[in-house]
This record gives structure tokens, C-alpha cells and sequence, in this order.
């Protein structure tokens, strides 16, 4: 087996997702120079409050945390990228890692009874063949012991994507609805909410919105990245 994978990684070698360059036995998605050169978010008060802040005053959460700045260029756009548009699951299981390091440090989301995700709407699903936040929860699920449950939250309705969109415009997108069947499932649960990438909350304030049908329920936020505000 280990010289099966010697001579794959002779023709066809693993590459570091961000600089291309080859991947030595013990690196993973990224070499250790990038790896090194990952913009982790300190999680102290600031960032605290800089992340609450999205949500402040539109729905209430319990706590939350980003695992990287997501810049115009740079190492998190590329490792989101390669995990949503080129089939890359294992990124997630690499952010996930990397997530748990801080949850860890900084003991993070312990009260919680349930992940779940933000849900693809099913024709973008088929397009794609996979949730891009799937294999980054289920990591986590794994790890924490949690159960995951990613059918009860359904997009109703496609949208385009909205990466580019401004603040207002995003708020105001009347095409981004979700649905939570069974809210009696999350009744009196803390819930753990992970999605890809923060900019301007609006996606996930409407998850918030659609899980708060159940009684009783308390929402904590996970994210593999945050958009840096310049």
C-alpha cells in the first residue's frame, strides 16, 4: 500500500492548493509554508464582538466563531474555492481539523446538542453533487460527538449566488427562504449552525430565522471563514 502511494505521488503528484507546489508525505492540502501563512481569527473580544456584531439586534446567538479571514486573494479564497467548485471535499475535513484546534483552544460551543448546516436548494445540489459544508460538518460532528442532521433545514427556493452582492441588496434578496421541517426535532436543543463563508450574515440570519420555528431553541454560529472588512 505505502509504495502504491509512493508511485501515485510520483505521476501524479499531490499539490498544495494554494502555491502548487508538491505535497511531502506529511502534508495535507496545504504545505507547511501555507499552512503557516493561514489567516487564523484570534478569538478574543474583538473578533467576538466584530462577528455578534452581523447579528446584533436581528437574531439572537448564543455564540460564534470564523476559522479564517476570507480576503480577495489569498490562501482561504483559495482553499473555498477548490472545496466549492472543483471537488476538493477533503478540504473540508482539513478546515474541520483545523477548526477543532480552536474550538479546543479556546473552548468553544460545548452546551451544544445538534449541527446542522446551511442546505444547498436541491437543483444546485444536483448540479453540483455535493454540499460544499457537508464533509467541514461531519468532521466536526465526528470529533465533538455530536449527532448531524442536514435534511430538516431545506432551501425552498434558488437563488443566484451572492458573493458579490452589497448589504442591502443581500437583505433584501426575497429568493433566499428556508424551511425547517420537524421543528419539534430541534425543540428545546442548541444548535450548532456551520456554513462556508460570513460576508454580510444575510443567508444565515434567514436559517436563523426559519430554525427559531421551534420552541426554545438556541443557535450558535460556525463558520469556515469570515469576509474581511477593508
Amino acid at each position: 500500500m505505502a509504495l502504491f502511494r509512493d508511485l501515485l505521488d510520483l505521476f501524479f503528484p499531490r499539490l498544495c492548493v494554494n502555491c502548487y507546489t508538491p505535497l511531502l508525505k506529511q502534508e495535507v492540502t496545504l504545505c507547511v509554508r501555507c499552512t503557516h501563512h493561514l489567516p487564523v481569527i484570534t478569538y478574543n473580544e474583538a473578533t467576538k464582538k466584530m462577528l455578534h456584531e452581523i447579528f446584533y439586534g436581528i437574531v439572537p446567538i448564543t455564540s460564534i466563531y470564523s476559522l479564517l479571514y476570507y480576503r480577495n486573494k489569498g490562501i482561504a479564497k483559495q482553499l473555498i474555492h477548490a472545496l466549492k467548485y472543483k471537488n476538493q471535499e477533503e478540504i473540508g475535513v482539513f478546515l474541520a481539523d483545523c477548526m477543532l484546534l480552536q474550538i479546543q483552544k479556546y473552548v468553544l460551543f460545548r452546551q451544544v446538542d445538534c449541527i446542522t448546516i446551511v442546505p444547498l436548494h436541491k437543483k444546485k445540489l444536483r448540479q453540483r453533487g455535493y454540499n460544499q459544508v457537508y464533509s467541514f460538518a461531519k468532521r466536526i460532528s465526528e470529533k465533538l460527538e455530536l449527532p448531524l442532521e442536514s435534511g430538516k433545514l431545506v432551501r425552498v427556493s434558488s437563488s443566484t449566488t451572492q458573493t458579490v452582492k452589497q448589504r442591502f441588496e443581500r437583505f433584501s434578496n426575497k429568493a433566499t427562504k428556508f424551511l425547517l421541517e420537524d421543528p419539534a426535532f430541534y425543540e428545546n436543543k442548541h444548535i450548532l449552525l456551520i456554513d462556508d463563508v460570513i460576508t454580510t450574515g444575510g443567508t444565515l440570519i434567514d436559517c436563523c430565522n426559519a430554525l427559531r420555528t421551534a420552541s426554545n431553541i438556541s443557535i450558535s454560529i460556525c463558520c469556515m471563514a469570515y469576509t474581511e472588512k477593508v
